[in-house]
């Protein structure tokens, strides 16, 4: 496997760092690619959300990407932005590195950071940018932070905006029929960003006949990232431990 680090150089934001897990190839054949966003709130960036996902994924042949996004106390949309150059130099390298789809993946608030993606790459915010380039060909949601509403995870919001209003970054309400199709999962038990986040952005995405599949695992604490005890220690969740490959599962069935 070849690890690389890679700068990115996104105008009108910071330089930041795009690590990719490249797998060897047995013999030459197209993969998908994910580049994953960690959790956080918006004030730091989990390092097991980051490579143990993008090295689960990996060992199945994708290729997988962890983005070191700004966090607090810079603002929206400078992450958005390094995403977006994310995106775009993956996918410039997709003959070198024979990708076929791109995913975008985020954990928590780095749920949000890949549904703002997957919402707004259309957008004044990333007006320049060819928007056919950044957009997901499909997101992978875990327990996302999404609404700015009754459900807010406040800080996130805090973090993400300063003193601006929450409910413009509320993505259930930015949903439309282009948005990628997206799979999400998350706990009916987490205390720290209610289901009810992914509650909304699933009705919206059907609203607007967006495919999407949802899993709701009954317990689980939020950030429990992979919910194995090599990332969990003692609180692994046993039960919740198959949504890498119902996700795997449904990439098959949906864009092969």
């Amino acid at each position: 496997m070849q690890i690389l680090n890679l700068s990115l150089q996104p105008k009108n934001a910071p330089a930041t760092t795009l690590t990719a897990y490249l797998p060897d190839l047995v013999e030459p054949k197209p993969r998908q690619a994910i580049v994953i966003c960690p959790g956080g709130g918006y004030a730091f960036v989990s390092p097991r959300e980051g490579e143990p996902i993008a090295l689960t994924f990996a060992a199945q042949g994708m290729a997988t990407f962890v983005l070191d996004y700004a966090i607090a106390p810079v603002h929206y949309p400078i992450a958005l932005r390094q995403l977006a150059e994310a995106m775009k130099m993956v996918r410039s390298h997709a003959d070198e590195w024979q990708l076929t789809q791109i995913f975008v993946c985020g954990f928590s608030a780095g749920g949000h950071l890949a549904a703002s993606l997957g919402t707004q790459y259309d957008q004044p915010v990333l007006a320049d940018y060819d928007s056919a380039i950044i957009r997901p060909d499909g997101m992978l949601l875990a327990y996302p932070v999404i609404t700015g509403g009754k459900f807010a995870h406040r800080d996130s919001f805090t973090n993400l905006l300063g003193s601006g209003d929450a409910e413009d970054q509320s993505l259930e309400n930015q949903v439309t029929a282009q948005t990628p199709p997206t799979f999400i999962w998350t706990t009916a038990d987490d205390q720290t960003v209610p289901a009810m986040n992914s509650l909304l952005f699933v009705e919206a995405l059907q609203q607007a006949g967006v495919e999407v599949e949802f899993h709701l695992f009954p317990h689980g604490r939020h950030g429990m990232s992979l919910g194995t005890d090599w990332v969990n220690e003692d609180q692994g969740v046993p039960h919740a431990t198959s949504w890498p490959q119902l996700f795997l599962d449904w990439v098959k069935v949906t864009f092969n």
